[in-house]
Protein backbone atom coordinates (compact mmCIF):
# COMPACT_ATOMS: atom_id res chain seq x y z
CA UNK A 1 0.00 0.00 0.00
CA UNK A 2 1.19 3.62 -0.45
CA UNK A 3 0.56 6.39 1.61
CA UNK A 4 -1.39 8.88 -0.53
CA UNK A 5 -0.88 11.80 2.16
CA UNK A 6 0.90 14.54 0.77
CA UNK A 7 4.37 15.64 1.90
CA UNK A 8 4.88 19.14 2.28
CA UNK A 9 7.65 20.78 2.16
CA UNK A 10 6.67 24.01 4.65
CA UNK A 11 3.80 23.37 7.25
CA UNK A 12 1.81 26.26 7.88
CA UNK A 13 2.36 28.44 11.00
CA UNK A 14 0.78 27.92 14.31
CA UNK A 15 -0.60 31.61 14.71
CA UNK A 16 -1.36 33.81 11.86
CA UNK A 17 -1.42 33.34 8.13
CA UNK A 18 1.74 31.82 6.32
CA UNK A 19 4.37 28.95 6.39
CA UNK A 20 7.15 28.68 8.66
CA UNK A 21 10.82 27.04 8.73
CA UNK A 22 11.03 23.99 6.01
CA UNK A 23 10.67 20.38 7.13
CA UNK A 24 12.52 18.62 4.57
CA UNK A 25 15.89 18.94 2.86
CA UNK A 26 14.06 19.72 -0.28
CA UNK A 27 12.60 22.46 1.52
CA UNK A 28 15.81 24.08 3.25
CA UNK A 29 17.40 23.76 0.07
CA UNK A 30 15.13 26.22 -1.55
CA UNK A 31 15.06 28.14 1.93
CA UNK A 32 19.23 28.78 1.52
CA UNK A 33 18.83 28.83 -2.19
CA UNK A 34 16.72 32.39 -1.74
CA UNK A 35 18.57 33.49 1.03
CA UNK A 36 21.43 33.34 -1.45
CA UNK A 37 19.80 35.00 -4.14
CA UNK A 38 18.70 37.66 -1.86
CA UNK A 39 22.42 38.23 -0.83
CA UNK A 40 23.32 37.96 -4.36
CA UNK A 41 21.10 41.30 -4.73
CA UNK A 42 23.29 43.74 -3.16
CA UNK A 43 26.13 42.69 -5.50
CA UNK A 44 24.53 42.44 -8.99
CA UNK A 45 22.57 45.87 -8.29
CA UNK A 46 24.00 47.64 -5.88
CA UNK A 47 21.32 49.83 -4.66
CA UNK A 48 23.49 52.98 -4.43
CA UNK A 49 23.84 53.02 -8.12
CA UNK A 50 20.92 50.65 -9.51
CA UNK A 51 17.88 51.36 -7.03
CA UNK A 52 14.72 50.20 -8.82
CA UNK A 53 16.71 46.71 -10.89
CA UNK A 54 17.75 45.81 -7.02
CA UNK A 55 14.15 46.59 -6.07
CA UNK A 56 12.63 44.43 -8.97
CA UNK A 57 15.52 41.44 -8.27
CA UNK A 58 14.43 41.51 -4.84
CA UNK A 59 10.72 41.18 -5.48
CA UNK A 60 11.09 38.64 -8.38
CA UNK A 61 13.37 36.39 -5.70
CA UNK A 62 10.28 37.05 -3.14
CA UNK A 63 7.63 36.16 -5.33
CA UNK A 64 9.45 33.58 -6.55
CA UNK A 65 10.08 31.56 -3.33
CA UNK A 66 6.16 32.45 -2.23
CA UNK A 67 4.94 30.63 -5.43
CA UNK A 68 7.34 27.41 -4.40
CA UNK A 69 5.39 27.69 -0.70
CA UNK A 70 2.36 28.09 -2.23
CA UNK A 71 3.12 24.85 -4.40
CA UNK A 72 4.97 22.24 -1.94
CA UNK A 73 3.64 24.12 1.34
CA UNK A 74 1.04 23.00 3.84
CA UNK A 75 -2.68 24.66 3.08
CA UNK A 76 -2.61 27.96 4.84
CA UNK A 77 -4.92 30.14 6.03
CA UNK A 78 -5.32 32.06 9.24
CA UNK A 79 -4.71 30.35 12.47
CA UNK A 80 -5.17 31.09 16.01
CA UNK A 81 -3.46 28.24 17.40
CA UNK A 82 -3.68 25.03 17.75
CA UNK A 83 -6.05 23.37 20.24
CA UNK A 84 -5.26 20.61 22.68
Amino acid sequence: MTDKTPRYWFPAKSYGFGWGLPITWQGWLVFLGALLLFACGAFLFPPQELLLAYIVYEVAVFALLLFICQRKGEPTRWRWGKKK
